[in-house]
């Protein structure tokens, strides 16, 4: 999948992405808080997986990850999104993509 050519304006794009990542996943931590409430039991592991892997990525402390998955409470996530966004908790500085390699 590396040995894609992709154009100039497809790896701009590729690349704003991840330049905006942590952004986008902080919403989606959010957005996640509120499905957890109103989620029926068959849905809630997949959304709490979910969660799990975004903070992570966020840069949230393993430990409070751990008590968060272990309350179950959809209030923690928000506590998390609320630190995130105060920055308490901030986004671990993500490598440098190296350019795609020119044929």
């Amino acid at each position: 999948m590396a040995d894609r050519d992709y154009s100039k304006f497809q790896k701009k794009v590729i690349q704003r992405y991840y330049d905006n990542r942590p952004a986008l996943d902080q919403q989606r931590l959010a957005e996640l808080a509120t499905e957890l409430y109103l989620a029926s039991d068959k849905k809630k592991p997949k959304l709490w997986e979910s969660a799990k892997e975004l903070m992570e990525r966020l840069g949230t402390p393993p430990s409070r990850v751990a008590h968060v998955l272990n309350t179950g409470d959809p209030a923690q996530v928000a506590e998390v999104v609320t630190d995130i966004q105060a920055g308490k908790i901030r986004p671990k500085p993500a490598p440098k993509p190296e350019p795609p390699k020119e044929s």
